[in-house]
Order: structure tokens, then C-alpha cells, then sequence
């Protein structure tokens, strides 16, 4: 039973640990350039991407 509580703990702490390295990841400075072209693709213009599948003209 120990055991038991004591893996939970370890595993609580463990994800803890991963949580807080992904959000310094996510927020360190080296990142911002990449996060800042990101966040500017859905405003880029549509007409640069080719169809990958023919499509029919809509009528």
C-alpha cells in the first residue's frame, strides 16, 4: 500500500516537473521568433498554396 501512494506521488511530481519544463519552453526567448511567424499563418494570403487535389469550380 505504500508502495502505491508512494508511485503516485513520484508520478505527481514527475508531470509536474514536464508541465513546468514545457512552459518555459513554450515562453523562453528563443522561441518568440518562431512562435511570432506561427501565429501569422492564418493571416498569410491563401492564393500562394497550391491545390494538392484538382477541385470543381463551384457553379
Amino acid at each position: 500500500m505504500e508502495l502505491l501512494v508512494f508511485l503516485q506521488s513520484a508520478w505527481t511530481v514527475i508531470v509536474m516537473i514536464l508541465f513546468l519544463g514545457i512552459v518555459a519552453w513554450a515562453y523562453s526567448g528563443k522561441r518568440k521568433t518562431e512562435f511570432e511567424q506561427a501565429a501569422q499563418l492564418p493571416l498569410e494570403d491563401d492564393d500562394a498554396v497550391q491545390p494538392t487535389r484538382k477541385e470543381k469550380p463551384y457553379v
